[in-house]
């Protein structure tokens, strides 16, 4: 598969890495550094605050997928219980908040899933597991790999506050060195 290949350091949703400034000296003297420590503070301090909002959409979907999961599971153990069904059943569900009617369900071989988007589908009961049993694997995929981004985007938020706070350490002691030679 195209992400068992990727190197398990890097991320699916092409997050940048966060580069670790290890001498200081030296970065500072890099080209793009030179307008001062002021915008070189200013650019690390955007860069993690693109982190930041990363962190809150992959956490918006990592919420979705949790609780997309546990539905399409009942789902699947409903649509098992429809074909293991010989005879019809007495059943209550939900019609609104706190309301249940009851029901009486025939034996079926179709089914009718709501997709979303204000849109329901019929199927039969095998294809409606097939579907069912891909978005399940799908969204299990998909939550293994935004699980595994969110950790990578720690990382790289945390280097960009290690490399802020070592630039403004630089700068003091710069900033003391010059003072006490004057």
């Amino acid at each position: 598969m195209e992400g068992d290949a990727k190197d398990n350091t890097k991320s699916f949703s092409g997050i940048p890495d966060a580069i670790f400034v290890d001498n200081v000296d030296e970065f500072m003297s890099m080209p793009e550094n030179s307008e001062g420590v002021e915008k070189v503070l200013r650019k690390l301090d955007e860069q993690h605050g693109k982190y930041k909002f990363m962190e809150y959409t992959l956490n918006t979907k990592r919420r979705r997928l949790r609780e997309q999961i546990p539905d399409l599971a009942r789902t699947l153990e409903m649509i098992e219980k429809l074909k293991a069904q010989k005879e019809t059943m007495q059943t209550q569900f939900l019609l609104s908040d706190q309301v249940f009617v009851k029901a009486e369900v025939p034996p079926t071989n179709n089914v009718c899933l709501w997709l979303g988007a204000n849109v329901m589908l019929e199927y039969t009961l095998e294809d409606a597991e097939n579907l069912l049993t891909t978005n399940m694997a799908t969204a299990t995929k998909n939550l293994a790999n935004v699980e595994h981004d969110l950790d990578f985007l720690r990382d790289q938020w945390t280097t960009t506050e290690v490399n802020m706070a070592r630039v403004y350490n630089w700068d003091v002691k710069r900033r003391q060195a010059a003072k006490a030679s004057s």
